[in-house]
């Protein structure tokens, strides 16, 4: 059997065989990991790890690794909020002011942690997503020259020239025409349109209209589409909507190269799309996760949520001790509605195999089926 080939302009842009693209997801480096990205752009299409809230040169060892397992592009997604807390790196100083200032927090924390049987740990992950920090990290981006750089959230143009000069390629992801047309205006070279149906942070407007909208508002500049899409229908629907490729997470969230908690797979694999809510809960954005006991807690009390990074300093002592003490269903699981649609772990090959099998299906269908007359 001969192999299928569904190429397009992002497939000469980055270099790749699909126009596929994994998304750079964090979750403590469990959710991309090196075998994962190196695995997916082995299969043809672009891996790229999720390097938020990992310390510079972990990143590094991360691109390196990765170096080691592919001679294929690959991608680093960092988080470059626009709007945060003006904070130092200095971890109790900034517990000292939650407490100081939002003592209800602390107190509902604490509760919390009680209610649901885990001790208080001593934290050991200490590092602050301050505006330092993150530029540290893009400069380990820059010094080993990643071929792609994502910015999963917020404005990249402060780095955008010095990438440029060192030949890496920039997405941005947005969430609306407005911010697209920002990122185009500050020299992205491929603009990510991802819909509400996303999983981790997210905005309000669905992958079916927020594509074609972005497609026209920043054309020529080349859209991908995500939210919502793990199958060849999705890939074949988003060409039709004026995107060249797919960016796509929760798909290969059950990926078997994927390290994410087994119990995390089974959310997704056994959950419906309903399950899957937005929350300010972990992080202080806007985000999709896995619906569990600590969300609706959180969604119950009624609290507003602190600013990025607060809110995700607030909560990091209850993500240690669910770790530390075998209990990691009460962990952030971001991931999106088309959780619905799947139902068994696959090698990452396979699922971009069967993506490209289906699509070309889809597209040799409609030329079977749909009659189009006039000119």
């Amino acid at each position: 059997m001969s192999k299928n080939i569904l190429r397009t302009k992002l497939c000469d842009m980055l270099g790749i065989e699909y126009p596929i693209i994994l998304a750079g997801m964090g979750s403590r480096g469990k959710a991309t990991p090196s075998k994962l990205v190196a695995a997916v752009s082995n299969a043809g299409g672009l891996g790229v790890t999720g390097g938020s809230g990992m310390e510079p040169e972990e990143i590094r060892k991360r691109i390196r690794e990765i170096r080691g397992l592919t001679d294929k592009p690959f991608g680093v997604d960092l988080l470059l909020p626009a709007s945060m807390a003006d904070v130092q790196e200095n971890w109790d100083t900034l517990m000292e002011k939650i407490g100081r200032e939002n003592p209800e927090h602390v107190s509902f924390m604490k509760k919390l942690m009680k209610d649901l049987s885990l001790p208080e740990v001593q934290v050991e992950r200490r590092s602050v997503m301050s505006r330092d920090f993150i530029r540290r990290q893009v400069e380990v981006c820059l010094e080993e020259k990643v071929p792609v750089f994502a910015a999963g959230l917020g404005d990249p143009s402060w780095m955008i020239p010095d990438a440029h000069a060192q030949g890496i390629k920039i997405m941005g992801l947005v969430g609306s025409v407005r911010n697209a047309v920002r990122q185009v205006k500050a020299g992205v070279d491929i603009v990510i349109a991802q819909g509400y149906e996303a999983g981790g942070h997210t905005g309000r407007i669905a992958t079916m209209v927020l594509v074609p909208q972005v497609a026209d508002a920043v054309n020529p500049v080349p859209v991908v589409a995500a939210g919502g899409i793990a199958d060849g229908r999705g890939l074949a629907a988003s060409l039709a909507l004026g995107a060249v490729g797919v960016w796509c997470g929760t798909a290969f969230l059950v990926a078997q190269e994927c390290e994410i908690y087994p119990v995390q797979k089974k959310q997704i694999l056994e959950g419906r799309s309903e399950d899957f809510i937005v929350t300010r809960a972990y992080t202080g954005k806007t985000a999709r996760d896995y619906k569990n006991e600590v969300i609706e807690a959180w969604e119950r009390s009624g609290l507003q949520a602190l600013p990025m990074p607060l809110q995700g300093i607030l909560f990091q002592s209850l993500v240690e001790s669910a770790e530390k003490f075998g209990r990691p269903e009460l962990i952030n699981n971001p991931a999106g509605q088309v959780a619905g649609m799947l139902k068994e772990q696959k090698p990452a090959r396979q699922i971009i195999e069967e993506m490209i099998q289906e699509a070309v299906e889809v597209l040799r269908r409609f030329r079977r089926e749909v009659t189009i007359a006039g000119r």
